[in-house]
């Protein structure tokens, strides 16, 4: 997924964008790019950065609504409806230092991005390049050499994972889908 903003990767996770204010007294909309607003009640401070690569100082979280698909958020140094307007627009940073604790079987996505992706039977697939969710579930994109992959992270299709690795047990035909060039829309032959 490419994004806007320049930040230090190895200290910050990007998460969503401000949207829009909301209402009068500060509160800003955020769009999450997990698809799941209710988690930004897991954070106490975030970080806002603009198109600049300039990082605000940490923001205090006072209030956490979650309002028609959007996190709603009141910062401590935020106080009226101007100041508000004023990061939309803007990243919303969460230092990978503020991440809560995983459970067991666990993981953050940007901890899958950058490994290589293998199938059970061996065959290597690519670098997993991002995640996003559709809305039903989390689908791994994998760039290959010549093809990309949009790949489900159900239980049944991520078997495994390591520092370096991520491996999957795709069902048949899943890989396939689009990479036959010669056939059209409709399946007939070109």
């Amino acid at each position: 997924m490419q994004h806007k903003y320049r930040f230090p990767e190895n200290s910050y996770i990007l998460i969503g964008t401000v949207a829009k204010p909301q209402g009068l007294h500060g509160e800003v909309n955020i769009h999450a790019f997990s698809g799941q607003p209710e988690n930004f009640k897991e954070y106490d401070t975030l970080y806002l950065v603009d198109s600049k690569g300039e990082i605000s100082p940490k923001l205090v979280i006072k209030r956490f609504r979650v309002q028609k698909g959007k996190a709603v958020v009141l910062f401590d140094r935020v106080s009226d409806r101007t100041h508000a307007e004023r990061l939309t627009g803007m990243g919303v940073l969460v230092a990978k230092s503020d991440l809560p604790e995983l459970g067991k079987d666990e993981f953050y996505w940007h901890q899958l991005v950058g490994l290589q992706v293998h199938t059970v039977d061996g065959r290597d697939l690519g670098t997993l390049s991002s995640i996003f969710s559709n809305g039903a579930q989390d689908v791994m994109v994998i760039q290959g050499d010549n093809d990309e992959y949009l790949v489900p992270m159900t239980d049944g299709i991520l078997n495994t994972y390591d520092e370096t690795t991520v491996v999957i047990d795709p069902p048949p035909g899943l890989l396939d889908i689009n990479t036959d060039e010669d056939e059209d829309l409709f399946g007939s032959n070109k």
